[in-house]
C-alpha cells in the first residue's frame, strides 16, 4: 500500500473529492490507507439496501471530525469504487487526518 500523499485530492468551490475503493463485509471498520491513487476503507456492513453507503459516510466522518452530511457519495453508489466529497475541509486538512 502507499501513502496517503499517494491519493488525488480535487478541491473545488463545493468541497475536496477524491476516490474510494471500498470493502465491504470486512471484520472491522478502517481507513486503510492508499490502494493507487484512490483511500482504501473497509466496513463491516454488507452491500444491501444502501448499508455500506452509509457506513462508509459514518466512517469518513467520524475519521475527518465533519458532520455526515458534510459527507456525500457522487458516484459509485452500487459499486465498491466511489467517488466522494468533503465539505468543510481543505485537501491539506483532510489529508492530515487520515490515518498514514
Amino acid at each position: 500500500m502507499n501513502t496517503i500523499s499517494a491519493i488525488r485530492f480535487t478541491e473545488t468551490a463545493a468541497g475536496v473529492s477524491f476516490t474510494l475503493k471500498v470493502h465491504p463485509r470486512a471484520r472491522r471498520h478502517a481507513v486503510a490507507g492508499a490502494v493507487g491513487e484512490a483511500l482504501k476503507v473497509q466496513v463491516t456492513a454488507p452491500p444491501e439496501d444502501g448499508r455500506a453507503n452509509d457506513a462508509v459516510v459514518e466512517l469518513l466522518a467520524e475519521t475527518l471530525g465533519v458532520k455526515r452530511r458534510q459527507v456525500e457519495i457522487l458516484t459509485g453508489a452500487t459499486g465498491r469504487e466511489k467517488v466522494v466529497r468533503v465539505t468543510g475541509l481543505s485537501s491539506a486538512e483532510l489529508a492530515a487526518k487520515l490515518p498514514a
